[in-house]
């Protein structure tokens, strides 16, 4: 495998000024194609990151991938965040992410825009009936080269099986990488205990400082500086999925205080699942909904700007874990783990986007056009698109 390029401490000022605009580019575009959630925007990353342009390799992105589990917010763009990072330094950090976030940001506020004036959102099924059998052919891909790089022990692939099982049990997600983690840091131990190599260390290093959740109060009349600290708090303790999240804003902004109806927060969800980029821009819908454009702002600029500190405090512990057995140990755990939880989403979007002929071809046609001839995966997201329009439209 290819070694990656130069770090962005080693690199020059001219190479610095390079690597942002090359991360502005990219991460644009794949804020602007990157439909079907996190395990899609991941496997588009790998393709891009690690198999076309080599800035990582794959053992490194895994273990980038395993961080930003581990931390609270939305995972995919946390990635991004993290690769920006690696990438460009601190102003690469900046970059990536604000530019994976704002193709969505103004994708769903016109969506917004237009939902405030005319109370309904614009029919977009014959458009994800073909983009959704375009993104499992993508997942998959991905998903089978980075199997490949993390499952390389009978151990690692007997707790990827325990972390399917579990998923598929409907273990919460957390739990999930804090058992496969400490699952493999406690074999390791015992290995070296046999061996006579001593267990003595410490997890703490593994853990950022997460905020305590507190909340607002309750029967309060609606403010923008009430909206921002409600999508702070929610960006600083979320773990999960889109689920997850509905739940969450379900029961504040919708019972406790009574800021939503329960068919705009839907409709707010369903935004956020059909658009391309992070689904937390659901935020940028809420905050329009009830705030206009200033509202849109604050509520994106809270619900993301956990993300960006939680990376800026962990993303240079990454490399330094891997000098730590123990530290490695339970990475790798996580890292499997996060494969498995990958793995299950994939199954059920499968189940739900391959329903006829149509859509299996056409997974199956973009399957080999990524393998055999590695068509760009944003191309292939776009025609899946076209396609579904086209068949949409008989």
């Amino acid at each position: 495998m290819a070694s990656p390029q130069p770090s962005a401490t080693e690199a020059s000022a001219p190479e610095r000024s390079t690597a942002l605009k090359e991360l502005a580019l990219l991460f644009l575009r794949l804020g602007t194609t990157a439909f079907g959630g996190p395990a899609a925007h991941i496997a588009m990353m790998e393709d891009e990151v690690v198999r076309r342009r080599k800035w990582l390799t794959r053992d490194e992105f895994v273990d980038l991938l395993g961080a930003a589990n581990l931390i609270p917010g939305p995972n995919s763009t946390e990635l991004a965040i993290h690769i920006g990072h690696r990438r460009g330094g601190w102003p690469g950090l900046v970059v990536a992410g604000t530019c994976f976030i704002l193709p969505a940001f103004f994708i769903v506020g016109t969506i917004a825009w237009a939902y405030a004036r005319f109370g309904s959102l614009p029919r977009v099924d014959a458009l994800l009936y073909g983009v959704k059998a375009v993104i499992i052919a993508v997942v998959l891909q991905a998903l089978w080269g980075l199997l490949r790089t993390v499952v390389k022990t009978p151990l690692a692939a007997g707790v990827g099986v325990a972390s399917v099982a579990a998923a598929f049990l409907g273990v919460n997600e957390l739990l999930l990488l804090l058992m496969a983690g400490l699952a493999v840091f406690l074999w390791r131990a015992g290995e070296r205990k046999w061996r006579g190599g001593g267990t003595t260390a410490s997890l703490l290093p593994l853990w950022p400082v997460v905020p305590a959740t507190g909340a607002i109060a309750t029967a309060v009349p609606f403010s923008l500086s009430g909206l921002f600290l409600f999508f702070l708090k929610v960006g600083s303790v979320l773990y999960g999925s889109g689920y997850v999240l509905l739940a969450f804003l379900r029961s504040d902004l919708v019972e406790r205080y009574g800021w939503l109806t329960e068919a705009q927060l839907l409709d707010a969800v369903a935004v956020g699942q059909v658009t391309p980029g992070p689904v937390f821009t659901t935020a940028t819908f809420i905050g329009y909904v009830l705030g206009g454009p200033s509202g849109a702002v604050l509520a994106t600029v809270g619900i993301f700007l956990p993300a960006f500190v939680f990376v800026a405090l962990s993303g240079p512990l990454v490399p330094r874990l891997r000098r730590s057995w123990v530290a490695g140990a339970f990475l790798d755990g996580v890292n499997v783990a996060s494969l498995a939880l990958m793995a299950v989403v994939t199954w059920q979007l499968g189940r739900a986007a391959l329903v006829d002929v149509w859509t299996v071809g056409l997974a199956v046609v973009s399957a080999v056009l990524l393998i055999r001839f590695r068509v760009n995966s944003a191309w292939l997201v776009l025609g899946g698109g076209a396609v579904g329009m086209l068949l949409g439209a008989r």
